[in-house]
């Protein structure tokens, strides 16, 4: 077994050739899910990981003591697949929340479930979280993930604000031709629950490599369709490393009083990759330093192998240091990664 490194001992963050630090690790605790989406499965799935090849919670839990204590890592957010399917979220998050410094922690869900786990993942010390909702029409619903789930995620917000999980955050993914005629109605949703809405550009990230770009919707097109309905001011807050560009709903306030806000995330139109803090950690223990890289590193194999701590935090800083600028969508060259959005995490 390996030991402990001291977290006393000197340490160097994750940084990248370009000044970057990573600070906020995302990490994916299953390839599995319960939808269907089709921006991210094919309706008949895909093959899961195999057991064996997927972390345990122990080593979850001692990848996240190594970020934290050897890496500087200070958020950390949980992801699929849908994280509500793994058994062990739970004592994950308070395995997490126990961590010195401790770290910010959050949840990205499609919401079903949620109702039930939100107390506990409270308990545990959950933060924060975001759950999917692409569209209110229970019909339109079911063509888009496959599955008659709605009901199941609007339970599921609920259940986060009754826990406190306030404020919760929305993520919209608006395809051309099937529910991009719903922003403003989405955020009038978003706008009477006290919601916080992200509209997100669809990114080259379907299994099936079929993405187009002229297909779609663009963040400008997002905001001329929310303009047409509402009266939008530039947020004047200093967005920082956030991906989402904010604005301000004129006429609106959230439930703390404070003017309400819409956000807008460009990952094809308006990249940040020049402010981007993340790193990823898949199921299987591979390390991802660009949701769009082709190459990972396996911190997995090396850990099962007895690597110590001070090894694991120096393999996952050298994955860090060949992070390209940007993802390069836009170049010529560029090609999907070979894993769909459900096996990376978001």
């Amino acid at each position: 077994m390996a030991t402990a490194t001291s977290a006393t001992e000197p340490t160097t963050g994750l940084a990248d050739r370009f000044g970057r630090v990573a600070t906020d690790l995302r990490v994916s605790l299953t390839d599995r899910c319960n939808l269907r989406c089709t921006y991210c499965m094919p309706p008949e799935g895909l093959p899961w990981l195999p057991g064996p090849s997927v972390l345990s919670d122990g080593e979850v839990g001692r990848l996240l003591r190594v970020a934290v204590e050897l890496l500087g890592v200070t958020e950390i957010r949980f992801t699929g697949g849908e994280p509500l399917l793994r058994p062990g979220l739970v004592p994950i998050v308070a395995a997490a929340a126990a961590l010195s410094p401790r770290p910010k922690l959050s949840l990205t869900t499609n919401g079903i479930g949620l109702e039930r786990l939100a107390g506990p993942l409270v308990a545990a010390g959950l933060d924060r979280v975001n759950v999917s909702l692409d569209t209110l029409d229970p019909d339109r619903f079911a063509q888009l993930a496959h599955r008659r789930r709605l009901p199941d995620v609007l339970a599921g917000l609920r259940g986060a604000v009754a826990a406190g999980l306030a404020p919760v955050k929305l993520n919209a993914v608006l395809l051309r031709g099937i529910n991009d005629g719903e922003a403003g109605d989405l955020l009038r949703y978003a706008l009477a629950h006290g919601y916080q809405l992200r509209f997100i550009e669809q990114m080259p990230l379907d299994p099936q490599h079929g993405w187009d770009r002229a297909q779609m919707v663009t963040a400008a097109e997002i905001l001329a369709m929310l303009e047409a309905e509402f009266a939008l001011r530039p947020d004047p807050e200093h967005r920082g490393s956030a991906p989402a560009e904010t604005w301000l709903v004129d006429g609106y306030a959230d439930p703390a009083g404070r003017p309400a806000k819409v956000g807008v995330i460009g990952s094809v139109t308006r990249p940040f990759c020049g402010d981007c803090d993340r790193t990823r950690l898949t199921a299987d223990g591979q390390v991802r330093n660009c949701l769009f890289a082709r190459d990972e590193s396996d911190l997995r194999e090396a850990m099962r192998g007895g690597a110590t701590d001070a090894e694991l935090a120096e393999r996952w800083r050298a994955a860090m240091r060949s992070k390209l600028p940007g993802h390069g969508i836009d170049d010529p060259t560029f090609l999907q990664p070979a894993r769909p959005m459900s096996a990376i995490g978001g």
